[in-house]
């Protein structure tokens, strides 16, 4: 990530807006704001092969899930976050990951310019591939600041997006079991 560019592009959004850039309060926003995105958007140079690589040897075959995984995104439109909950299931096929490697998954994907749909189907798919699972399936529930804060100006309206994969496109009552465990209505 380039700090320096981020600094300048933050100055020259600031004295596009009309605001004094040696203002007491703002002289070090542009150093602020660069520090901020290295974090925010530090899943840019992470895979999800890296929290996924611990698993461990199972024999269960039934659907685990972990739900209610909080996340925060910034919205690749207008740079402006989105956040809520991730539900993931999966079904195992002789390995397991770590619940929090679940967990650090939603994180990778979330920390980058995003749309909500494609980072429901990156984190289903890379369950998928790394775990080598029969299925997955990912439920994201979201508030998008880009309907709150303007345009629209509907606070509270979330969005829903689904993901099935392997077993659980194929089968309804699996799809439909998941979402009753997750309490997505």
């Amino acid at each position: 990530m380039d700090k320096d560019k981020i600094k300048q592009g933050v100055t020259l959004l600031l004295e596009g807006i009309g605001e004094d850039i040696d203002r007491e309060g703002l002289i070090d926003t542009p150093d602020r704001i660069a520090r901020m995105y290295e974090e925010i958007f530090a899943g840019l140079d992470q895979t999800a092969a890296e929290p996924l690589s611990k698993v461990f040897t199972a024999q269960n075959t039934d659907m685990i899930v972990e739900k209610d995984i909080t996340f925060y995104s910034m919205c690749e439109h207008h740079l402006l976050p989105f956040y809520g909950k991730a539900h993931i299931a999966y079904i195992p096929d002789g390995k397991v990951a770590g619940l929090s490697k679940l967990a650090r998954t939603v994180e990778v994907f979330a920390r980058r310019p995003q749309l909500q749909e494609r980072m429901t189907v990156q984190i289903a798919e890379a369950i998928m591939e790394q775990l080598n699972a029969k299925g997955s399936m990912v439920i994201l529930e979201a508030e998008h600041m880009c309907m709150t804060m303007r345009g629209i100006k509907k606070p509270g309206s979330k969005t829903v997006t689904l993901a099935s994969k392997g077993v659980f496109a194929e089968n309804e009552e699996l799809r439909r079991n998941f979402i009753s465990i997750a309490g997505v209505n």
